[in-house]
């Protein structure tokens, strides 16, 4: 059975939700794991560090490396790298999971909300995966997965947060442009985005709160999905936008109840999912 074991994952802001779950999936494997996220002290509204993220990855069966890294900064982009290169001697996949949300219409976003989300999302996925593609240029099954949703020009996804939707389409369009351009240097880059919404700490503060909470899934689905994502072909498996569901039943998975915060309760459909 393939895994990801020896290889080594670059996944930014993995220091909790989606990003630390996959991390977590990755070491179970026996994967080598940089944590490349900005939070180095405890947040008093957000759970976890790159250092705690770094002890359950080892815990887990992998090797970690904490990096502090926002992907705002080239500087800390190319640190970040090159210290993932000289630990574990190259890269063989890159996550771009890192993201700032602002879900408001376009007179109540401020400017400097829509710069953090846009040097985030768009530009710090563009940033990142610049600074890997050497490095994954020489891996055996490259892979650089992006968390961002499948593209459509519904205005209805983008007349409640044109900021926020823009941003994140941001990073779909480095999937549909980046995908082509590496095709033949097998490099795959493929989107990935959740049917329903996850249980993080974004919902959790900024979407809901508890209800919100109770009618998402756990972290651990598109986890799950990433996983069998990275282990596919590079030269065959690129430029898609994957919904995780969907990945898992390609892999003979349809009971989805263990995702579930809440057993046997009603889900509520992420963003840009119908």
């Amino acid at each position: 059975m393939a895994t990801l074991s020896g290889k080594t994952l670059f996944i930014t802001g993995a220091s909790r939700g989606i990003g630390k779950a996959i991390a977590l999936r990755a070491a179970r494997d026996g994967a080598n794991v940089v944590i490349a996220a900005k939070t180095e002290s405890p947040h008093p509204k957000l759970e976890g560090t790159i250092h705690t993220a770094a002890a359950e990855i080892e815990a887990a069966g992998g090797k970690a490396l904490a990096v502090a890294c926002d992907v705002r900064s080239e500087e800390q982009i190319a640190l970040a790298v090159e210290k993932a290169v000289a630990r574990f001697g190259g890269l063989d996949v890159l996550v771009n999971n890192a993201s700032a949300i602002f879900l408001a219409g376009t007179a109540e976003t401020p400017m400097k909300r829509w710069d953090l989300m846009h040097q985030v999302n768009a530009r710090g996925t563009f940033a990142c995966s610049q600074a890997c593609l050497p490095h994954l240029a020489r891996a055996k099954n490259p892979h650089i997965l992006n968390l961002s949703p499948p593209l459509s020009l519904e205005p209805k996804w983008f007349a409640p947060h044109v900021a926020y939707t823009i941003s994140k389409f941001g990073m779909s369009l480095c999937v549909l442009g980046m995908a082509e351009e590496l095709r033949e240097r097998g490099i795959a880059v493929n989107a990935l985005w959740p049917r329903t919404m996850i249980a993080t700490a974004a919902v959790q503060n900024l979407l809901g709160g508890d209800e919100a909470m109770a009618i998402s899934r756990k972290p651990e689905i598109v986890a799950d999905a990433a996983h069998a994502i990275l282990l596919r072909d590079s030269r065959s498996c690129t430029g898609n936008f994957f919904i995780d569901e969907k990945v898992l039943a390609e892999e003979g998975v349809t009971d989805l109840s263990s995702y579930s915060m809440v057993p046997g309760g009603e889900l509520a459909n992420d963003l840009f999912v119908d």
